[in-house]
């Protein structure tokens, strides 16, 4: 019994993957989006968190620091991206790379495949130099990219497009393993092959070489790392009672030259292996007992007792004072769990209450009129726009007599400005098709944007007879629930959606779906 327990004890998870845990369920405390499919978009999801967990998670509770940073950065040129510079500053002084060794959940899921049984690479001169490539990503990707495509009026967030292993996890896989996606699957194109190879790489790396993408490829590690001097948090060490034995270095396995450098994610490891105790975490002095008293050699027997009376009963009160703390953080932490728990699953609903369906503005009752919806087959609500480049509003109800065709797309979305010349040229060949390209809502974008981003692109659509239009509220994506573009809608003369097509579409199959909305 006794060797059981012993066993137990020493497989019980450490405290660090205690916390690992727990971040990543409070940053994921949207639990229902996994049953359903959708992402939260409330309130809350404009607050930062702190470690790389993608938005388009279903689970996401929060923003992605490293993704709001690339869309304020794109978006610089309307307006100075304080608050998000503002949070990442505050995050590197309290905690710098703290948050990638106890709060990032993809941090976390690389150390759980490290475990798997298998050879492992040590770190060396070569993934010391590599450690440094991550700065490269960070500078090219995190800031060229995303400012250069504000000089070019729409944003580009390089990094998460092109790169970011969380987002394909977390994001496209969290998406695409539910049912009610499965539409998404013909969406898919060349990137999303890229970034699913790159993610597999990423993961299988992770297995035989510690922490893969957060030593050499994660630039919101880079940003962090920037701070680990100066942070609140982290692991400090005592220059007097150092004998620079190594055994610190050594024992991490990071690329790290000294204890708190710009490579250390301060998991504190190398606190338990200094021979000397010279490594303690930072503000430790403040919660710890003294171990040791110096009491002075020319007092008689009675004041030294009295010195050690009185230093025992510091210890004991400082003991129980810790204890205190302790159950005081932990039941804080437990009560913010649960209220987040509570709040994203049970009163906050929005991601799965499309708006109230208005019904299409008639002058008379038809008698067997089909049921006010958004399914195929029914009689589509009251629909009404700005458009961005007429004079003219749209309105549904107003549009009766014409097929209506809705194209959902948004700038950085491939497959949509690929399929979207099929329907600026259905719109200039048809007198009797409405074609409406409506911009969805999308982070750090005006819809002075949009148009200029049209304008730049294709100034013949601007012109054109296909209306430019901007879902300002995300009104009509979530009336549709629309949660991946492009998605293209026709409504037939009559006001009834004939057809949901998920995907980019080419311009047989779109003259094709018109045709027959037309009879």
């Amino acid at each position: 019994m006794k060797k059981i327990w012993t066993w137990i004890k020493k497989h019980l998870p450490s405290k660090r993957k205690l916390i690992q845990l727990y971040a990543a369920l409070l940053f994921n405390a949207n639990l229902k989006g996994f049953g359903n499919g959708k992402i939260y978009t409330g309130p809350l999801k404009n607050i930062c968190t702190p470690g790389l967990n993608c938005y388009s998670c279903p689970g996401a509770s929060g923003a992605c620091p490293l993704g709001a940073l690339q869309n304020s950065l794109a978006a610089s040129g309307t307006r100075t991206p304080y608050y998000v510079f503002g949070i990442i500053i505050l995050y590197g002084f309290l905690f710098g790379r703290w948050i990638c060794g106890f709060l990032c959940p993809f941090g976390w899921i690389q150390e759980l495949l490290h475990k798997i049984p298998t050879p492992k690479l040590k770190k060396n001169r070569v993934t010391r130099v590599l450690s440094y490539f991550k700065y490269v990503i960070l500078i090219f990707f995190v800031g060229i990219v995303p400012i250069a495509y504000a000089f070019r009026s729409f944003p580009l967030p390089g990094f998460c497009k092109y790169i970011c292993p969380a987002g394909t996890l977390e994001g496209a896989m969290g998406l695409l393993a539910n049912k009610a996606n499965e539409g998404y699957l013909r969406m898919l194109g060349p990137l999303f092959t890229w970034k699913f190879l790159l993610m597999v790489s990423i993961l299988v790396a992770s297995v035989f070489i510690f922490r893969f993408f957060c030593r050499f490829l994660c630039p919101l590690g880079a940003l962090y790392g920037l701070f680990n001097k100066i942070s609140l948090v982290g692991v400090k060490v005592d220059k007097a009672g150092c004998t620079d034995c190594g055994i610190c270095v050594n024992h991490c396995q990071m690329d790290v030259l000294h204890v708190g450098d710009q490579e250390c994610i301060n998991c504190g490891e190398c606190i338990g292996v200094c021979p000397t105790k010279a490594i303690s975490w930072k503000g430790s002095q403040f919660l710890l007992a003294p171990n040791a008293i110096d009491v002075p050699v020319d007092v008689d027997a009675a004041a030294k007792a009295e010195i050690l009376a009185h230093h025992e009963a510091r210890k004991k009160k400082i003991a129980k004072r810790n204890k205190i703390l302790k159950i005081a953080v932990g039941v804080l932490m437990v009560a913010v769990l649960a209220a987040a728990l509570i709040y994203y699953n049970f009163i906050d609903g929005r991601e799965t209450e499309p708006p109230a369906i208005t019904p299409p503005t008639t002058d008379t009752e038809e008698p067997n009129a089909p049921t006010v919806g958004t399914a195929v087959g029914n009689l589509c609500p009251e629909i009404t726009l700005d458009v961005l480049n007429k004079e003219n509003d749209f309105t549904l109800s107003a549009n009766r007599g014409k097929v209506t065709v809705l194209n959902f797309w948004y700038t950085t979305c491939t497959p949509c400005v690929e399929e979207l010349p099929h329907f600026n040229e259905l719109a200039n060949t048809n007198s009797d098709v409405t074609v409406m390209a409506i911009h969805i809502k999308f982070p750090g974008m005006q819809p002075a944007d949009a148009l200029a981003w049209a304008e730049e692109q294709h100034a013949d659509w601007v012109d054109g007879n296909m209306q430019i239009a901007w879902d300002a509220d995300a009104t009509y994506q979530n009336l549709f629930e629309i949660q991946v573009c492009p998605v293209t809608i026709i409504i037939n003369a009559e006001g009834v959606i004939t057809h949901k097509l998920d995907g980019k579409v080419d311009a047989q199959r779109l003259a094709a779906a018109v045709a027959e909305a037309k009879g």
